[in-house]
């Protein structure tokens, strides 16, 4: 019988070989700590929120401490759903975000991952946040002094935290994090099973394929080293173990996580997923978008869910998507750009679309290349989109003798005039789902 599985194992695709395998945990003994007891340290506090301490993992051979803000709502003794709250690059623990969440109903722990306390760095802190520690080298034997190792942890012992207070209601536990913050959400989501929602806000992996560490960080270094942190400490690893519904929101023009590496991210995911990728969205600690809240809401406390839109199908210049919405829809767009250039630099313009029994649908620009996503709004404000499709332009054959090419969704018929080569490009029908994308630019 083990010869029979086996055998099976080794004819089958290599999807079915890599669901057989187990889950990737990295260098993070989850089970441990997911169990870990973890007691705090209470300071002071302020309206709702209270300074605590807790114990983290050790780094350079001795024992750590990670400070966070925590809060909860000013009435009621619960048990309320809770949030674990992830800041990004530069930033620290905020004790308004985890304030945020208090008015709005939940506990929060909003925690400092660069080794700080209140007023600056604790003797007994972890790593911090630089990028020269982020991107160092490391072996086996010093994969647990990395910065990520650390900052994930301390989530991990975080949610520990929230777990055993008694006002927490500890099947309701969300995370969600910013930036570097929203790097951390997509490993964490892979691999606390515990959680019951996620929300990564411009963070994603695929660092070294294109994000704003590309070249710095990854093609300045030797191979190995580049592939061994990758291979550890990248997103890409672990959003495939994602169980729990997730919502990935970033904007079209990021400076750091452009929209091919985002994209490849969320498509990594099995989970319930739903995707905002919004025109030139700002950057920063920012904790007030109302999609965030809402998904949230929508998973954790019996909010209103959040409009959903169904894959993209393309016939001709027409493009639809189904949707469907428990609130009431306001509009629905077609946002575009010219698929040339980097990502950061691409000229984004939004054309309204039409909403009809239940499907968007659309007229594209004749423009090529191109890259669109459709979009809705809801009564709220609050804006779902469709992953973005590219259009390719046609290339030039060698040869204006050349047979006409088939580009995907378009044909391309060759002729020379007054010995200049010329392309006469025409749509094809098409029904089915289509997902193009747009080669890596350097």
């Amino acid at each position: 019988m083990k010869r029979f599985v086996l055998a099976l194992l080794l004819c089958a695709p290599p999807a079915l070989a890599r669901a057989a395998d187990a889950p990737k945990t990295g260098p993070w003994d989850v089970k441990a700590l997911a169990s870990a007891d973890v007691k705090p340290e209470w300071g002071q506090k302020v309206g709702t929120v209270r300074e605590v301490y807790y114990p983290g993992e050790p780094f350079g051979g001795k024992p750590t401490r990670v400070f966070a803000y925590y809060a909860r709502p000013a009435k009621g003794d619960g048990p309320f759903p809770a949030v674990l709250l992830v800041h990004g690059g530069g930033g620290k623990a905020f004790s308004a975000w985890a304030e945020h969440w208090a008015n709005r109903g939940y506990c929060a722990l909003a925690m400092d991952l660069a080794g700080h306390g209140p007023n600056g760095r604790l003797p007994d802190g972890g790593p911090d946040q630089s990028d020269d520690t982020k991107f160092r080298d490391f072996d086996d034997k010093t994969v647990r002094e990395m910065w990520t190792y650390h900052a994930v942890a301390a989530v991990l012992r975080g949610h520990n935290l929230l777990r055993a207070l008694p006002e927490v209601d500890k099947d309701r536990v969300a995370v969600t994090g910013i930036s570097w913050g929203g790097y951390l959400t997509c490993i964490i989501a892979g691999l606390d099973g515990r959680l019951k929602a996620a929300v990564p806000i411009y963070g994603c992996g695929f660092l070294h394929e294109n994000s704003v560490w590309e070249e710095s960080r990854f093609d300045k270094v030797a191979a190995a080293r580049a592939r061994r942190w990758t291979d550890t400490f990248d997103p890409s690893n672990y959003l495939p173990n994602v169980k729990c519904p997730i919502l990935f929101l970033n904007g079209t023009n990021d400076f750091a996580y452009p929209m091919d590496s985002y994209q490849k991210c969320y498509d990594l995911v099995q989970a319930p997923r739903t995707i905002s990728v919004r025109v030139r969205l700002p950057h920063g600690h920012i904790w007030t978008f109302g999609e965030v809240d809402a998904f949230i809401d929508s998973h954790l406390n019996k909010g209103a869910p959040l409009p959903e839109l169904g894959a993209m199908a393309r016939a001709g210049d027409t493009v639809t998507a189904q949707v469907t919405s428990k609130t009431k829809l306001k509009s629905a767009q077609l946002h575009y750009a010219t698929a040339e250039g980097v990502w950061q630099k691409r000229q984004w313009a939004s054309d309204t679309a039409d909403i009809k029994d239940g499907v968007v649908t659309a007229k594209l620009p004749a423009a090529r290349p191109l890259v669109y996503e459709l979009a809705v709004t809801d009564e709220r404000g609050l804006e779902v989109t469709t992953p973005h499709a590219v259009l390719t332009a046609p290339t030039l054959p060698n040869s204006c003798e050349a047979t006409p090419q088939v580009l995907g969704t378009s044909v391309a018929i060759f002729s020379s005039r007054r010995g200049v080569c010329r392309a006469q490009v025409a749509l094809l029908p098409s029904t089915d789902e289509e997902r193009y994308h747009v080669p890596h630019h350097r």
